[in-house]
């Protein structure tokens, strides 16, 4: 079966394309928009950004596979981005990947069985003035320590199990906090916590 962009994916991508000078300038933010309505970015997939925007499958697979953000398989509804660069190294960054690791019994590229959490360890996040830090969706979680990791992953798993609760079976969603299977929840804190 072919992948085929909604409707509403459809008008989203007409309007990036008045957004920038070109199509090929435009393609990030297509193949977030593809991510998120297929909730990751298989062949079919990129056959499809690629018709789309009229630029060759090559170019398309390369960009894919430089970028971390972009998933080739189906990953957890929460991507735990963990920086271990420097900054982040030397204020505890590794020691708070384990405890993730320990806490969801997984280890980085890894989901959880359940398909709450997907783990990845990242080399820089931008926000070494308050590391060790991580990234889930939009949000920044700031000088973390283990007390305030084990808080966000339980109130990001009770959001999750609320939304699963509310969930439609079967078929593919546009995302959304409470989009349908495949999709990325999008929650945390907010910008800047700090805890």
């Amino acid at each position: 079966m072919s992948l085929e962009f909604s409707a509403q994916a459809k008008q989203r991508i007409e309007r990036l394309l008045t957004q920038y000078p070109t199509a090929q300038a435009a393609l990030l933010p297509v193949l977030h928009l593809a991510q998120e309505e297929f909730g990751h970015l298989p062949d079919e997939a990129l056959h499809l950004v690629a018709d789309t925007l009229k630029l060759p499958p090559a170019h398309v697979f390369g960009v894919i596979t430089f970028y971390t953000m972009f998933h080739r398989e189906n990953t957890g509804r929460n991507e735990l981005m963990v920086c271990t660069n420097v900054s982040c190294m030397l204020r505890g960054g590794y020691e708070i990947l384990r405890h993730i690791e320990d806490r969801l019994g997984i280890k980085a590229g890894q989901s959880t069985p359940d398909g709450c959490f997907h783990l990845v360890e990242e080399e820089c996040l931008a926000a070494c003035a308050n590391a060790p830090m991580m990234i889930c969706g939009p949000d920044y979680y700031l000088d973390l320590t283990p007390p305030k990791v084990d808080a966000i992953l339980e109130d990001l798993r009770r959001r999750w199990r609320e939304g699963a609760r509310q969930l439609p079976t079967g078929g593919s969603s546009t995302g959304g906090a409470s989009g349908g299977p495949g999709t990325k929840t999008m929650i945390g804190i907010g910008p800047g916590y700090k805890g």
